[in-house]
């Protein structure tokens, strides 16, 4: 029994012994640590806004008419469509296959100022429009000359503006995108025994995107 018992002291003494060393080990040196600054900088690009296709008018006071060319068949009067500018500031990956746009325009009633019950129908009213633009691929094309009702002789559709006729167009708007500039001759061939007056319309320009 005594032998048991001095076993078990000496088991607690070196139990004691570790736990003391564990206890006695050297601190860390007191002290600040070395540092050093790293600048973070980024640059952030503002979000793109989704291109779009647009249609401005150059000078858009309007276009006022002057006698020139007329004979015993017709009186004509005759004057220039201001500008007209298509955009398209799409990226290729932003046009859908098989999309194009294309601007008409459409001639209201020509009414005389202080009587309006004398008028001159748009039918009375043709343009022939030209590109001021090249194209380079030829998808972007002006639109074919339409005559008034009175023709003018060259074989053009006698119709007028009196429904939308085409100004231009492209057959496939991923073939050039970017600016195109447009205009168009106006003529207004009526009979020779129009009512003299001064007559107002409105030609109103439409831009169409389909895909």
């Amino acid at each position: 029994m005594k032998t048991k018992r001095t076993a078990q002291l000496l088991a607690v003494s070196v139990l004691g012994l570790a736990l003391a060393g564990v206890a006695t080990a050297p601190a860390m040196a007191d002290g600040d640590p070395d540092s050093d600054g790293i600048e973070v900088s980024v640059t952030i690009e503002p979000l793109r806004v989704p291109g779009q296709v647009s249609m401005t008018v150059a000078d858009n006071s309007g276009v006022t008419l002057a006698e020139n060319g007329s004979n015993a068949a017709a009186r004509q009067f005759t004057g220039t469509l201001p500008t007209v500018t298509v955009t398209d500031t799409r990226l290729p990956e932003e046009i859908p296959a098989g999309d194009f746009w294309a601007v008409v325009g459409q001639s209201g009633q020509l009414v005389a100022t202080g009587d309006p019950a004398k008028t001159i129908g748009p039918e009375y009213l043709g343009w022939t429009p030209h590109l001021l633009t090249g194209s380079s691929t030829g998808s972007v094309a002006p639109g074919e000359p339409v005559s008034s009702v009175v023709s003018d002789g060259t074989g053009a559709p006698a119709v007028g503006l009196q429904g939308q006729e085409l100004l231009v167009s492209t057959a496939n708007s991923a073939d050039e995108i970017g600016t195109h500039q447009v205009n168009a001759d106006l003529a207004l061939r009526t009979p020779v025994d129009v009512a003299a007056g001064e007559y107002h319309s409105t030609l109103t320009l439409s831009l169409f995107n389909q895909s």
